[in-house]
């Protein structure tokens, strides 16, 4: 996917991926080796931040 521009800062991701414990395979094999089912539970993780930010203002 080289020349796609990440809309989610690599902090942000690495952040989630704690969260969720997926951060170990992040740090062994790259984010390319994240399942896509994870990979769609750090996007969602990342609205709710998002939705939440946005309804505290």
């Amino acid at each position: 996917m080289s020349g796609h521009r990440s809309m989610m800062s690599d902090d942000l991701k690495t952040e989630i991926a704690r969260e969720l414990g997926v951060y170990d395979t992040v740090k062994t094999g790259g984010w390319g080796e994240v399942s896509s089912r994870d990979c769609g539970n750090i996007v969602r993780k990342a609205i709710e931040m998002a939705e939440r930010s946005v309804g505290a203002r």
